[in-house]
């Protein structure tokens, strides 16, 4: 973390964790979470997060904005995205993902833990539709 820029500072009144590299910073919004995430140079969520998670992919969805940085998903399917700051992402369920390039990938993140695709409306596993 870089307290002179203020996209990595540290948050005051955020719960921090760190796990497998990747920073989290979570902060409670009624029902829901606002998290800033920070995906190091270099992380691989089949590398990094499989051995925790215990299961072949991602089984958490994603929605948000990439502050700055560059990731890769891939579905189950085979299906493919790559997302470049700035832009506005939803990531289903059923993904491994991985920074590209030489910088860190901030992600914004609005959540409900693990009701976040069904809050959205979103399916419980990636779909083509």
């Amino acid at each position: 973390m870089n307290a002179n820029d203020p996209l990595l500072a540290p948050m005051a009144g955020a719960d921090h964790r760190e796990v497998a590299g990747v920073h989290l910073d979570i902060v409670k919004a009624g029902i829901g979470r606002v998290k800033r995430v920070i995906y190091p140079v270099g992380f691989r969520w089949d590398t990094h997060m499989k051995p925790i998670t215990g299961t072949n992919h991602c089984m958490h969805t994603h929605v948000g904005f990439i502050a700055r940085g560059r990731v890769q998903v891939r579905y189950e399917d085979g299906c493919t995205a790559d997302y470049a700051a700035p832009a506005a992402f939803v990531i289903e369920a059923g993904h491994e993902g991985w920074v590209v390039g030489n910088e860190p990938a901030v992600m914004i993140e609005f959540d409900f833990e693990g009701e976040t695709g069904e809050r959205f409306g979103l399916p419980g596993r990636h779909t083509h539709g």
